[in-house]
């Protein structure tokens, strides 16, 4: 299976899908290392060229690839280590992070669809001081003195069936308004490992193709097209079901072809999301005020 049938939207996996040939790839640069701590591995892969991009299916930039085997239970000591690695892995990939900014947090997906609700979940639990350090200051947001705080607001654009408007068009039109320096842009994504579901979490600096894992590809959300660095999180909620038969049955399995558009998820993802949630809006946090 080459990495263009491959459902999926990490790096990591398209570029595992290239192995053993992706080491002699130029453009394509790969770093390993186990955080004891967290018990997270934590996998760096660097596109830096455009035949590297084309090889793995990715844009070029940089996509960090958390691994946590024990993301999806509910202890939050665990999860707490979590946000902090999640934290310490966004001050590497925002520009200039030691100066105070404007950022904007989106939330992509429908929130009534509870595998795709993850990015409106997180807004949800944002602290957001835009409003505040408008109207009364910065010192107001500050609970200590000589503290750096980001300006931080947020925005869950829904989905094109609910506002019958691209989700891009809508961000572009907030982002135009508003200026914010840099953009961050949550959602749900697919894998192609079920041992990834709901236990990884990738973040890059490349930007985000609404839908792309599911074969709903929608306008791209880039510096490219927004004219500020955008950076991506993402959780693996959903794997597509061919994918899953394939493994189990090889390719001669007769309803494959039927399978194309199905995924699946776990049953408890209502739960999940809402733990997942909690997790990264807490490394949000964490990372605007210090």
């Amino acid at each position: 299976m080459n990495t263009r049938s491959i459902r999926t939207d990490l790096a990591l996996e398209a570029q595992e899908a290239l192995e053993p040939v992706a080491s002699s790839i130029h453009g394509i640069c790969v770093s390993k290392i186990h955080h004891e701590e967290s018990g997270a591995d934590i996998t760096k892969v660097e596109i830096t060229t455009k035949n590297g991009a084309k090889a793995i299916g990715k844009p070029m930039g940089t996509y960090i690839t958390i691994e946590a085997p024990a993301l999806d239970l509910p202890d939050e000591d665990y999860h707490r280590n979590i946000s902090l690695e999640i934290s310490h892995q966004l001050k590497t990939l925002i520009p200039d992070f030691e100066t105070e900014q404007s950022i904007l947090v989106v939330g992509l997906g429908n929130r009534n669809i509870t595998a795709d609700s993850l990015g409106p979940t997180v807004t949800d639990h944002l602290y957001i001081t835009r409003h505040l350090v408008k109207e009364y200051g910065k010192e107001a947001c500050l609970s200590g003195c000589g503290r750096r705080m980001h300006i931080l607001s947020s925005l869950a654009p829904g989905v094109m069936a609910q506002t019958g408007m691209e989700t891009s068009e809508i961000i572009e039109g907030v982002v135009k308004k508003t200026k914010p320096d840099l953009m961050i842009v949550i959602d749900s994504l697919a894998a192609r490992s079920i041992r990834r579901l709901n236990r990884t979490i990738q973040i890059s600096n490349s930007g985000i193709q609404p839908g792309s894992g599911v074969g709903n590809h929608r306008n791209a959300l880039n510096k490219e097209s927004l004219g500020i660095p955008v950076i991506a999180i993402g959780v693996p909620i959903v794997v597509d079901a061919a994918t899953i038969v394939k493994d189990a049955a090889g390719d001669n399995y007769s309803t494959m072809a039927e399978l194309n558009n199905m995924y699946v998820t776990c049953k408890d993802v209502d739960t999940t999301v809402d733990r997942l949630s909690f997790t990264i809006s807490e490394a949000l946090n964490l990372t605007m005020a210090e």
